[in-house]
């Protein structure tokens, strides 16, 4: 009997850490918004990056440039230079500033090439990031005039994120991803997780080299 009392109180208490536990993480998601985006960055380094072709057809619909001017969205992306894109909000402290400083790391790798290539960001908070929060987004980031960055209407940005399939419903949920393209009749290469400068690189030269 004494031991079956000592077994019951064992699991007792164990029970009562695992829900102390429990309710720590919770607590911490409350106070912090962005845990749950940490953990998703977390999970991306871990697991490396996956790469894929995949074929997209562009929406036509209308974005609202960096610059104030609203552009439709397969014009610019259509323009005969290689496009390279991820997606962004300007308030992210997890994985944006990393996918960012790698976008402003390939702009400097690419030497004279910078010009021959279309580097975008679209905004996934399109009710915050406005053009003016944009443009001091880019600047924080040194971009160029080949990389631009695009707002617009929260249901042209859903529709631009599923067209390319990286909507996950809520912005804490997005995940690095970035599309890489040779020309307006070549397939995607679709990069999941954190590519470094170097890899976005070589993957641009090996698509262009072919084109």
């Amino acid at each position: 009997m004494s031991k079956l009392i000592k077994t019951f109180v064992g699991l007792v208490v164990s029970a009562s850490i695992f829900v102390t536990a429990v309710s720590s993480v919770s607590a911490a998601d409350a106070v912090d918004p962005h845990a749950a985006h940490h953990h998703m960055m977390m999970a991306s380094m871990a697991e490396g990056t996956k790469t894929s072709t995949a074929e997209y057809v562009l929406p036509k619909l209308k974005l609202v440039r960096d610059d104030g001017k609203k552009v439709s969205l397969p014009e610019e992306l259509n323009d005969g230079r290689a496009v390279v894109i991820n997606f962004i909000y300007t308030s992210c402290t997890q994985i944006c500033p990393v996918t960012s400083r790698t976008f402003m790391q390939l702009q400097e790798k690419l030497g004279s090439d910078v010009k021959k290539i279309h580097l975008v960001s679209i905004s996934i908070d399109p009710e915050q990031d406005t053009p003016p929060v944009l443009r001091e987004y880019a600047k924080r980031f040194e971009a160029g005039k080949g990389w631009n960055f695009y707002t617009g209407t929260t249901d042209a940005s859903i529709a631009t994120q599923r067209a390319f399939d990286v909507y996950r419903g809520d912005k804490m949920n997005h995940a690095p991803v970035t599309l890489l393209r040779a020309a307006p009749d070549k397939p995607w290469i679709r990069i999941e997780g954190f590519a470094s400068a170097d890899e976005l690189l070589n993957k641009y030269r090996e698509i262009t080299a072919s084109k």
